[in-house]
């Protein structure tokens, strides 16, 4: 039986947050009209989420759910917006990824099956059911309100504010809302638990 591989904290971060960062960086840098920066940093945005799915595979012999929805997603509206010169498509991205991933946990939970569990599970070991079917569900309402804040920041935000809340509004409040799970988290487990590092829409 092959041994499962995991990422170490720091490659998982590079992996889970090098293509925001990316998407940033050319943003701010490109030349040319707003249109132009917004079309260079997709395209380099979706390289980088390749590059991040490679790694993936490369490290720990498969790619994430999480991954394979994000590159999937990040491959159609980024190419959309390239081919059609048009920002509000890999702007409806993130929309698109975290109602994906809210459907699919509050399905999960419908079914009796905390779906969270079989991509968090190596980190977490010690958490009991109860545990699981908390933080499934806790994630669950986490994705859907973040559904509703693109789509507000979108709508109110010129481009360039938009990417850096994306980058760093949602970054924050994605790690305070992991945060806030700890309690949670010790309270069912039969371990000390640490927040995992949040995923990225």
């Amino acid at each position: 039986m092959t041994e499962k591989r995991e990422l170490s904290t720091g490659l998982k971060l590079a992996v889970d947050y090098g293509p925001l960062l990316v998407f940033f960086g050319v943003n701010a840098l490109a030349p040319g009209s707003d249109i132009d920066q917004a079309v260079a940093a997709t395209a380099a945005f979706m390289v980088a989420t390749a590059a991040a799915m490679l790694v993936s595979k490369l490290k720990t012999g498969r790619i994430s759910t999480m991954l394979w929805v994000t590159g999937v997603v990040v491959a159609v509206f980024g190419g959309l917006t390239i081919y059609l010169h048009d920002q509000r498509f890999i702007q409806i991205k993130p929309s698109i990824v975290y109602a994906v991933l809210s459907g699919t946990l509050f399905f999960g939970l419908l079914t009796g099956r905390p779906l969270l569990r079989t991509v968090l599970e190596s980190g977490f070991p010690a958490l009991r059911p109860e545990g699981w079917h908390k933080l499934t569900r806790n994630f669950a309402w986490f994705f859907l309100a973040m559904v509703a804040i693109n789509e507000v920041a979108r709508q109110m935000l010129s481009f360039d504010s938009w990417v850096t809340f994306k980058v760093w509004g949602v970054s924050a409040l994605s790690f305070a809302f992991m945060f806030t799970q700890l309690p949670m988290l010790m309270k069912h487990s039969d371990e000390p638990q640490e927040p995992p590092i949040p995923p990225q829409g």
